[in-house]
C-alpha cells in the first residue's frame, strides 16, 4: 500500500475539512398559526400545510 512522501499541510488539510461542519436546521413561521415549524412539512401544531388542514392537530 503507497504511503504519502510529504506531510500534508495544515493549510491543505483544514481547507479539505472546510465543509466538514453542522449546519443549523432551517425553521420558519407557519402562516395559520405563526408557531415554528420545518420548510415543505406540515404544521405540527395545527396541522396545515399550503393553507388547507391536512392532520387533524392532536389538542393537549
Amino acid at each position: 500500500m503507497p504511503t504519502p512522501k510529504k506531510r500534508t499541510t495544515r493549510s491543505k488539510r483544514d481547507m479539505r475539512r472546510s465543509h466538514d461542519f453542522a449546519v443549523p436546521k432551517t425553521s420558519v413561521n407557519c402562516p395559520n398559526c405563526s408557531a415554528l415549524k420545518l420548510p415543505h412539512n406540515v404544521c405540527t401544531s395545527c396541522g396545515y400545510y399550503k393553507g388547507e388542514e391536512v392532520v387533524v392537530a392532536k389538542s393537549t
